[in-house]
C-alpha cells in the first residue's frame, strides 16, 4: 500500500514538474510560445476537419470552400452577412468629427477582401454541382446576399461616414481616392448628384431622399427603363444625361456617345474598298451558279461558306484529330510561362467538387513566389452550366506596402484574424486558410468538352482551341492582377477593358510556330498539323472579315441611334444603315430590326460597340509589340506589369498608352483585315 502511495506521489511529483517545465519554457519564451501555441491550435483543428473531410489537402492561401452541402451554403451565406452587417454597423458608429481611413475606409476594403472568396464559394456551386439541392441553395444564397448589399447601399449612417472622410481628402495613395470615389455618389457639372439606374441607388432615393419631385423624376426613370427602345434615353435625360447612351456609356473606357460614332465610322470607311472586293467575290459566285438573280442579305453566309469550301483546304473534321486536349493545355501553358513568366504546375491530392476537375498552381517563373491557383472543370455532364467561361473564386488583394502578407513576420497579425474569424465563421477550415492568405489568386475554368470514349483522349474542334486561349487570358488576367483593393482586381476591371488580354491571347492560336506547339496526331503527337493547313487557317480566320465586321458595324451603329435620339422610325432608321454600311444591300422587307441583333448584343444596350473595340485594342497590341517576337518574354513582363497589374485601379487608356508608348490606334485592326 505504501508503495502503492509511493508511486502515486512520484507520479504527481513527476507531473508537477512536467507542468513546471512546461510552464518554465511558456515564461521563456514568451509571446512566441502563445504564438507557437495558437498556430497549433489551428494546425490541430485543420487537421481534424480535414480528416473527416476527406484525406485531401488544402491549396496554400485559399479561402474557397469546397464540397459545401445546401445548408452549410444557407448557414456560410447567413454568417457571411452577420459579419458585414457587424462591420457596417461599426463604421457607421464613428463620430464624423473622428473619421479616419483606419476606422471607416480600410474597415470596409478589408471586409471585403476576406469575404470576396466566401462570398463565391456559395455562389459558384450553382455552375458546376451535381446535386440540384446545391444548385438551388447556391442561388438562394446568392439572393440573401444580393438582398444584404442592397440594404448596405443605401444606409444613410454609412453614407455620412464615407462622405465626411471624403470631405477631408486625407488619401492614402491614389488607389484608395479611386476606391472611396466608388462608394461616394458622383457629380455632374452642375454639381448635381448622379443616380444610376441600379436598384441600390433607387431604393435608396426613393425611400429617403425628401424632395418629392425627384422622388417622382426617379421613379418614373427606373419604372420606364424596359420601355420601348426608342424610349430609354428619355428617361435617361431625367437623370441628368443628353441620352441613354450617354449613361450606359459614362463609366466605360469609350465615355462619350460622340466617340463611339467616330470609332465606328472610322472603321467601317477603312474597310469599304475590302468588303466591297469581296462582295464582288460573291456575287460572282452567285451569278455563275443562279444567273441573274439579284443578290440579297441573305444570301451572304451562304456564298462565304461556299466560297471557302472553295479557296481552304481544311477539313475541321479532320483537324480535330491534331488536337488532344492535353497536349493543347501543355502548349498554352508554356506560351503563357514564355510571355508573361507563370509558371502552371498540376496539384495532385486536392478536394475538388468532381473527379473530372484538375487544379494547378501558378508560380512566378523568377521569384518562384505562388500568385494563383486555377481549377480546370473543363466537361460536360448533366447539370452543369451551359457555356464557356472564368470565374473568379478568390482575388488577390496587396496590404498598403504592395507585399501580399504571406511572410512569417504577418502570422501574429493573420492569427487575430484567425482568431476572430474562428468565432465568426465557426469553421476551422476557415480558420486556418484566412490566416495564412487572403491574398492569392483563384480562378475556375468552366467548359463543356466532350470527353473521349473507351480510353481515347478529348480532341477539340479548332474553335474550342481558340475559346480555351480566350478564357486562359481572363486566368492570366485574374492571376496578374495586383491591385490593393478587392473591388478592383480580379477581372473586376473596365467593361471596355475586360475582353481584350483575352482577345489579345486569341493571336497566338492562328501563328504557324504556336499551332505546332499545341498540336500532334492524337494517336502520334510528334506529328503536328502541316506548313500549308497552318497558312490556311490564317487566312481563313480573315475571309471574307471585313464584310462580317461591316455587319456588326451595322448593329452596333442602330444600337447607338436608336439610344440616343428622340422618336426613331427604327424600321426606315435600319433601312437607311444598311444601305449605307452593306454596300447597297437592302435589308429583308417585313422583317424587325431587333430580330436581327445576334444573341451577343443582347444585354449591352447602347454598348454593342464594346467587342469591336476590344478587339481593335488586342489588334493593335499584337501587331505593335508581338507580332515580330512571339513569344518575347521581357515585352511579356512588361504587359503583366503596366497593364494587368494595376487591374480596375487606373484607367485602362491610360495603361494602354504607357505601355504602347502612344494612344491606340485602329491601324493594326484594319491592315490585319487584309491579309486573306
Amino acid at each position: 500500500m505504501e508503495e502503492a502511495q509511493g508511486e502515486v506521489v512520484a507520479t504527481e511529483q513527476s507531473k508537477m514538474k512536467s507542468s513546471k517545465q512546461r510552464r518554465n519554457v511558456i515564461a521563456f519564451t514568451g509571446g512566441a510560445a502563445v504564438l507557437v501555441l495558437a498556430a497549433n491550435l489551428a494546425i490541430y483543428a485543420f487537421s481534424s476537419h480535414r480528416k473527416r473531410k476527406s484525406d485531401k489537402k488544402g491549396l496554400q492561401g485559399s479561402s474557397v470552400r469546397i464540397n459545401l452541402s445546401a445548408s452549410e451554403i444557407l448557414k456560410l451565406a447567413d454568417r457571411i452577412v452577420a459579419k458585414s452587417k457587424q462591420v457596417h454597423d461599426a463604421v457607421a458608429s464613428v463620430p464624423l468629427d473622428k473619421v479616419t481611413y483606419e476606422n471607416s475606409i480600410s474597415l470596409m476594403a478589408d471586409l471585403e477582401a476576406e469575404q470576396f472568396a466566401l462570398i463565391q464559394s456559395c455562389l459558384f456551386p450553382k455552375f458546376v454541382s451535381d446535386s440540384e439541392d446545391v444548385r438551388k441553395a447556391s442561388v438562394e444564397a446568392e439572393r440573401r446576399i444580393d438582398a444584404h448589399v442592397l440594404a448596405c447601399s443605401k444606409r444613410e449612417d454609412l453614407y455620412r461616414v464615407v462622405k465626411a472622410f471624403s470631405v477631408k481628402g486625407d488619401w492614402t495613395n491614389p488607389e484608395a481616392k479611386q476606391y472611396i470615389k466608388c462608394l461616394s455618389l458622383e457629380k455632374d457639372a452642375g454639381r448635381k448628384y448622379k443616380i444610376y439606374m441600379r436598384s441600390n441607388h433607387i431604393v435608396a432615393v426613393l425611400e429617403l431622399c425628401k424632395v418629392g419631385q425627384t422622388r417622382k423624376r426617379v421613379a418614373v426613370a427606373y419604372g420606364k427603363r424596359c420601355g420601348q427602345v426608342e424610349q430609354r434615353h428619355k428617361y435617361a435625360r431625367l437623370l441628368g444625361y443628353l441620352n441613354f447612351a450617354e449613361f450606359a456609356l459614362d463609366l466605360r473606357m469609350a465615355k462619350t456617345s460622340a466617340k463611339v460614332f467616330d470609332f465606328l465610322e472610322d472603321i467601317s470607311g477603312s474597310l469599304t474598298h475590302l468588303a466591297t472586293r469581296e462582295l464582288s467575290i460573291l456575287k460572282d459566285i452567285k451569278k455563275n451558279e443562279d444567273g441573274d438573280l439579284p443578290f440579297g442579305i441573305e444570301d451572304l453566309l451562304y456564298y462565304i461558306k461556299r466560297s471557302e469550301a472553295k479557296h481552304f483546304d481544311l477539313d475541321f473534321k479532320a483537324l480535330k484529330q491534331f488536337f488532344p486536349v492535353d497536349l493543347v493545355l501543355s502548349g498554352i501553358f508554356k506560351v503563357i510561362q514564355d510571355l508573361f513568366g507563370l509558371r502552371f504546375e498540376e496539384i495532385g491530392n486536392v478536394e475538388v467538387w468532381h473527379p473530372d476537375v484538375s487544379v494547378f498552381s501558378a508560380f512566378d517563373l523568377t521569384s518562384g513566389e505562388l500568385l494563383g491557383h486555377l481549377y480546370l472543370d473543363l466537361y460536360t455532364r448533366e447539370g452543369k452550366y451551359g457555356h464557356t467561361c472564368v470565374l473568379a473564386l478568390q482575388n488577390s488583394a496587396l496590404s498598403q506596402d504592395g507585399t501580399r502578407q504571406v511572410t512569417y513576420k504577418s502570422v501574429t497579425l493573420t492569427l487575430k484574424i484567425c482568431i476572430r474569424s474562428l468565432s465568426d465563421y465557426s469553421d476551422s477550415v476557415v480558420c486556418l486558410e484566412v490566416c495564412f492568405c487572403l491574398q492569392i489568386a483563384m480562378a475556375l475554368l468552366i467548359s463543356r468538352l466532350q470527353k473521349g470514349k473507351e480510353g481515347n483522349p478529348c480532341l477539340l474542334r479548332f474553335s474550342e482551341v481558340v475559346s480555351l486561349f480566350h478564357e486562359f487570358g481572363h486566368v492570366v488576367q485574374n492571376i496578374c492582377n495586383r491591385a490593393s483593393y478587392t473591388r478592383f482586381s480580379g477581372m473586376r476591371v473596365d467593361p471596355d477593358f475586360v475582353e481584350i488580354p483575352a482577345l489579345l491571347m486569341e493571336n497566338w492560336c492562328y501563328e504557324s510556330s504556336i499551332l505546332k506547339l499545341i498540336s500532334g496526331f492524337h494517336q502520334d503527337i510528334t506529328m503536328p498539323i502541316k506548313d500549308e493547313t497552318c497558312k490556311s487557317l490564317k487566312r481563313w480566320r480573315y475571309s471574307f472579315s471585313s464584310l462580317k465586321l461591316k455587319q456588326e458595324i451595322l448593329y452596333c451603329l442602330f444600337d447607338q441611334i436608336v439610344h440616343s435620339a428622340d422618336n426613331v422610325d427604327i424600321v426606315e432608321l435600319y433601312k437607311h444603315l444598311h444601305l449605307k454600311v452593306m454596300l447597297g444591300l437592302p435589308m429583308l422587307e417585313g422583317t424587325n430590326p431587333a430580330s436581327c441583333f445576334p444573341r451577343s448584343a443582347i444585354g449591352y444596350e447602347a454598348a454593342c460597340y464594346s467587342r469591336i473595340w476590344s478587339e481593335v485594342f488586342a489588334a493593335d497590341i499584337f501587331a505593335s509589340k508581338f507580332r515580330g517576337n512571339l513569344l518575347n518574354h521581357q515585352v511579356g513582363i512588361q504587359f503583366r506589369n503596366q497593364v494587368l497589374a494595376p487591374g480596375g485601379a487606373k484607367e485602362p487608356i491610360e495603361l494602354l498608352t504607357e505601355f504602347l508608348g502612344r494612344e491606340p490606334s485602329v491601324q493594326a485592326f484594319i491592315d490585319s483585315q487584309s491579309q486573306h
